[in-house]
């Protein structure tokens, strides 16, 4: 049977009539103005999807550790740059993410290769530059996951080219971020850093993803920007949530942590503390009739 490479080929050199130019004629799947239109956004989602996917498992990435913080962060060498004093001082994290990345990744070409444990960011600046950055200078790959913002961007240079995506839609490249996660290392950062960190805990809060090392690096920030004991004195999480994450300070405080993390790939068959609505089955029982009959 021919394939689409061939048919696209051919398509290409055929006479131009009235026919032929009409954009009814061309092939779907090269029509960009077909593929652009509002009634393929599902599409569109599925390729977005399906493209990081299928050359992530071509390039033999079977796992990652993703690296979330703040794209404003800068290196030491710039921290006199940073519009703010406490910015500025932050800096110290862009090294430790950069460290913490190269031993990651001479961990895994010792251990797997380089198919386990790659370095995952997104792409951008700040802490995700320091990530992409200290994998390659252990000689080994890393991810960068960016996306189509308002202000022009360009991935940093430290990402590996072939495992460089870009992405239209912020749910998509979530998905990517946690996929092959094994690990989830939170650097300081500002709203997107929150907003990766507590959806991928709420996922792991809720038994839609396995357990996995979930390290906050920087206790003093985190507890200074966070409440996290009230959130549990309010009773809007449990105390058992607050075990689902754990700070580390250096680079080699998070590879033990790691390394020893106890429940990893469990997953929550439910959620401690949630009340059970009346009538309703406790978790993992079946379905009975209100009256009990």
């Amino acid at each position: 049977m021919r394939d689409s490479v061939v048919d696209t080929r051919t398509a290409a050199q055929i006479p131009s009539t009235p026919q032929t130019r009409a954009p009814s004629y061309r092939l779907a799947f090269i029509d960009d103005a077909f593929l652009l239109r509002e009634d393929l956004r599902p599409v569109r989602l599925q390729l977005e999807l399906l493209k990081p996917q299928l050359m992530l498992d071509e390039a033999g990435v079977e796992t990652t550790i993703v690296l979330f913080g703040g794209a404003r962060i800068p290196d030491a060498a710039n921290a006199h740059k940073a519009t703010t004093p406490m910015l500025a001082s932050l800096s110290r994290f862009y090294e430790e993410a950069r460290r913490f990345a190269q031993l990651a990744t001479e961990a895994s070409l010792a251990e797997t290769r380089g198919r386990r444990g790659v370095i995952a960011t997104g792409g951008g600046p700040g802490v995700m530059e320091a990530g992409n950055r200290g994998a390659q200078e252990a000689g080994g790959r890393s991810v960068g996951l960016n996306i189509v913002l308002p202000h022009e961007q360009a991935p940093n240079a430290y990402v590996t080219p072939d495992l460089c995506f870009n992405f239209h839609y912020f749910a998509i490249r979530k998905m990517h971020f946690l996929m092959r996660a094994e690990a989830v290392c939170v650097f300081p950062g500002g709203f997107g850093t929150l907003d990766e960190m507590f959806e991928a805990l709420t996922l792991i809060q809720t038994g839609r993803m396995a357990k996995v090392p979930f390290l906050l690096f920087g206790r003093a920030y985190w507890e200074e920007v966070i409440n996290w004991p009230k959130l549990a004195e309010s009773g809007t999480i449990s105390p058992e949530d607050l075990d689902l994450f754990r700070y580390v300070e250096t680079a080699e405080e998070a590879l033990e942590a790691i390394r020893t993390w106890s429940d990893k790939g469990q997953r929550r068959e439910e959620i401690p503390g949630r009340v059970v609505p009346n009538g309703a089955p406790a978790p993992g029982q079946p379905d009975q009739p209100a009256d009990g009959s």
